[in-house]
């Protein structure tokens, strides 16, 4: 539990703090839009160390696929766009990958 709660929040996180440096070079936002964006972008990576992971490319691959899925959720529930079912398909190999990759025996 405490690796998926980290996943989820580390989705958040670079997920809006992305969107922020979206927001001032896309949408024309002000340049403080950075600050907690940066702010967020170091919280994302400070929850990805706390993956109960031995290696740490193993933890960023599994968390691919929590990210593709919190990535559709933003797409939806910020942007107003909603995921199509190509989307939620791919979202959800996407997932079932990350699973393989925690779970698997090792």
């Amino acid at each position: 539990m405490p690796t998926i709660a980290a996943y989820i929040g580390a989705a958040l996180f670079e997920i809006a703090g992305c969107f922020a440096f979206w927001g001032w070079l896309r949408l024309g936002k002000p340049i403080w839009w950075l600050v907690p964006g940066l702010v967020s972008l170091g919280l994302f990576a400070w929850l990805l160390t706390l993956v109960e992971s031995a290696a740490a490319g193993r933890a960023f691959a599994a968390y691919g696929g929590v990210y593709i899925a919190a990535s559709l959720g933003w797409l939806w529930a910020v942007e107003g766009v909603r995921p199509d079912r190509w989307d939620l398909t791919g979202g959800a190999i996407c997932l079932a990958g990350a699973a393989i990759i925690l779970a698997a025996p090792r």
